[in-house]
């Protein structure tokens, strides 16, 4: 049985980058079983852990779960046509509360921190007082003042006032970059894991 998975892993494994020589009967297919198999993965893992765990075993303590499963009872009506629309409803309602809640997160890591980050002293309470901690700190600022000069669009970008703004364009762009590059290593942690069972588990090449 082990060695019925391996080599069914190593087909679909191979149907999947069967892609990248064209578009074929073989990848298709093995597209379609990941999606099947994940749709029922999660189908099940959200019964057991939504609906019975939390609604189904606690809905006499918490009144509140009932407008949940009631929502989510609505989204289901999406599957008869005729009353179909009704669907939108409890949707526009999860996908507004979902903004709004990341949007809270968004605003407290992303923007309230960096902003305290920038405006704290060059060498202040946390400073180790090494040369290197400076120039950090000094980057930190400077790249965050010219970034949002660059975005300044009332003075025309020339002389020093232009320089600060093309400084600030590489501060973006090496931004932008770092974090192109760390999604690309995820991406490629994922191939190296897949080539690595298909030359240790499948064939056997490494050890």
């Amino acid at each position: 049985m082990d060695h019925f998975g391996i080599w069914l892993a190593a087909f679909l494994t191979l149907g999947i980058y069967s892609f990248l020589y064209r578009d074929n009967a073989w990848y298709k297919l093995s597209e379609s079983i990941f999606i099947g198999i994940s749709a029922g993965y999660w189908v099940v893992i959200l019964f057991w852990d939504n609906f019975y765990a939390k609604f189904w075993l606690q809905r006499q303590d918490d009144p509140m779960l009932w407008v949940g499963a009631a929502l989510g009872f609505l989204m289901l009506l999406r599957l008869i046509p005729k009353i179909g629309w009704i669907a939108r409803w409890p949707l526009a309602f999860i996908d507004g509360a979902t903004a709004g809640l990341w949007g809270m997160n968004f605003l407290a890591s992303n923007i309230m921190v960096q902003t305290k980050a920038t405006i704290m002293p060059l060498m202040g309470p946390a400073f180790s007082g090494s040369i290197g901690d400076l120039l950090s700190n000094l980057v930190l600022v400077g790249g965050t003042f010219c970034g949002l000069i660059y975005f300044f669009f009332s003075k025309e970008h020339k002389g020093a006032f232009g320089n600060a703004a093309r400084v600030g364009i590489w501060t973006i762009m090496i931004t932008f970059g770092a974090m192109f590059g760390y999604t690309v290593m995820s991406r490629m942690s994922l191939l190296i894991g897949r080539i690595d069972f298909l030359f240790r588990d499948w064939l056997g090449l490494l050890k």
